[in-house]
């Protein structure tokens, strides 16, 4: 097992049960495990320690950041998830918790254009955080929706100002909490999908497209994914779309830093078997080498579906039982394609979007038929386009991901990983990199297996359950679990939702729900040891 090295020691054992106390004359503060090293559980810890409490993050993988995890390979530096930085303030807030800048740690560097989108027929459009350049971009290919554009950008700040600043850092436990947001939801529109207020706003289909792909970087699909989504338009121009210089894992090796500055623990190579739950409160966790590990709270980061099915017993459920998580609808989830190459493609930008033949047919297939389609859309990253350090001088590096059906497919990735991995290469080489095939000198792949067994996502849904109207707020697996008093939840699969501004805010909700650490012991029923 690997333990991250602390500034302050570790958390001390019992000699008769193996399991760290939860309060004790040596510490003299409540203890906090949080299961999972994601943003969400990174966040969530940060946020934990500032209020009080003595932290340990457990994380299954040899090295922290589950989803945003890094692989590096042959001199390259490979983001493995998470490369699109929006609302930077979020990460600000957690390094002032500590008293520090995050500008201190990390460089976070604008992105523009923030998506270069490449349709079918090998037309472009970049879109940007510049009013007039949008303006001028969407004039081009439809002279006639420009007006259109900007009522879509007005309705999506209207949603941006409910959603997000009201209601994203907002806890939804009980139902009156729903009933309370529903007349806004009703002035907002909220009962249509992403696609249908693109539609009501714009006609050219080009246009449609270029308005709607965002859900898809949250796990949902544009076709069925509420507008309320449609915030994502204006956050993006609100804050802009940023990347971490040295990768996205500075951010996460920053906030393990951060972690470890307050008395935190962050151990590595560490599985929980089990949340362990006493007259009906959560207190603490069983490991999978045996040990328990007591807590006075408890904070999953993993995925809400597995966390239920898997580390909490079926009879401290009542709500989130094993038939309601298996008829839920989830996100798809994710073929990505790692690969560095010897030579450069300056006129590649940093993210590019390349929509294939078919979109609405395509995303039928992906997320209704669960069927692996011949043709898909690409989502390109090139991070050497604004950071040159993370591959070797004069080198690129890249990864395409592709949107694939999650697991309940049956789809044969075994069997069906290389083939498709040298069909995005193709289509690669015949539209944005030529001669690519002779150009690669690292590669790597992820495929559904991996969401599946190494990140313990339920069906290898690469974003927990879809973002639906019918899943969203109170419908959501809560942050203050309801099945299990002291259990909370953080991360993509709960509220309010998929993405890096969607799991931070989960992490900013423990505030308002999780009692500060001065005043945890009036909060417990009982001693726990």
């Amino acid at each position: 097992m690997l333990t991250l090295p602390l500034q302050a020691g570790r958390a001390a054992f019992s000699p008769y049960t193996g399991a760290a106390e939860p309060r004790s004359a040596r510490h003299g503060r409540p203890h906090a495990v949080v299961i999972g090293s994601g943003f969400g559980g990174l966040a969530a810890a940060v946020r934990l320690g500032a209020r009080g409490y003595r932290v340990t993050v457990l994380e299954q993988l040899d090295a922290p950041g589950g989803r945003a995890g890094v692989h590096r390979q042959d001199g390259f530096t490979f983001d493995a998830g998470p490369t699109v930085i929006t609302a930077p303030f979020l990460f600000e807030e957690l390094w002032a918790l500590c008293g520090r800048r995050l500008a201190d740690d990390v460089e976070l560097r604008p992105v523009a254009p923030f998506y270069r989108i490449r349709f079918d027929d090998g037309t472009s459009f970049n879109y940007s955080g510049d009013p007039q350049s949008m303006r001028d971009e969407v004039a081009r290919i439809a002279a006639d929706d420009v007006a259109g554009y900007e009522r879509f950008l007005a309705a999506s700040k209207a949603i941006f100002e409910v959603g997000f600043e009201q209601l994203g850092h907002v806890p939804f436990d009980r139902f009156g909490d729903m009933l309370r947001v529903a007349p806004d939801l009703l002035r907002l529109e909220g009962w249509r999908t992403v696609y249908g207020m693109a539609c009501k706003h714009v006609r050219n289909e080009k246009l449609r497209m270029v308005l709607t792909f965002q859900s898809l970087l949250v796990g949902g699909n544009p076709f069925s994914t509420t507008s309320v989504y449609c915030l994502i338009a204006f956050l993006e121009r609100r804050w802009g779309v940023h990347c971490a210089i040295g990768g996205t894992g500075r951010l996460v090796s920053g906030l393990v830093g951060l972690i470890q500055g307050q008395g935190g623990t962050v151990r590595c190579n560490t599985a929980v078997r089990q949340i362990s739950v006493d007259n009906g409160a959560a207190t603490g966790v069983h490991l999978g080498d045996g040990t328990h590990l007591a807590a006075d709270v408890v904070v999953s980061n993993a995925d809400s579906a597995f966390t239920y099915r898997k580390l909490l017993s079926p009879e401290h459920r009542r709500r989130w039982t094993d038939r309601r998580i298996e008829r839920a609808r989830y996100s798809m989830s994710l073929f990505v394609w790692y690969f560095g190459t010897r030579r450069q493609y300056p006129d590649v930008a940093h993210h590019t979007i390349a929509l294939g033949p078919r979109y609405r047919g395509l995303l039928t297939d992906i997320f209704d038929r669960k069927r692996l389609a011949g043709d898909f859309s690409i989502y390109l990253h090139r991070p050497t386009a604004t950071d040159d350090s993370v591959a070797p001088p004069g080198c690129d590096t890249f990864y395409a991901l592709a949107p694939v059906p999650h697991q309940q497919s049956g789809i044969d990735w075994e069997r069906q990983a290389e083939p498709f991995r040298q069909a995005v290469q193709r289509r690669l080489e015949a539209t944005l990199l030529p001669g690519l095939g002779a150009s690669i000198v690292t590669s790597r792949l992820m495929t559904p297996i991996d969401f599946e067994h190494r990140l313990s996502s339920f069906r290898g849904a690469a974003f927990g359950l879809a973002p639906s109207l019918m899943q969203s707020a109170w419908f959501r697996p809560h942050n203050r679990s309801e099945e299990v008093d002291r259990l909370y939840l953080v991360g993509a699969g709960t509220h309010p939702g998929a993405g890096l501004p969607g799991v931070l805010s989960s992490a900013r909700i423990l505030d308002t729900v999780v009692p500060h650490g001065d005043s945890i012991a009036q909060t417990v029923a009982r001693p726990l040891v």
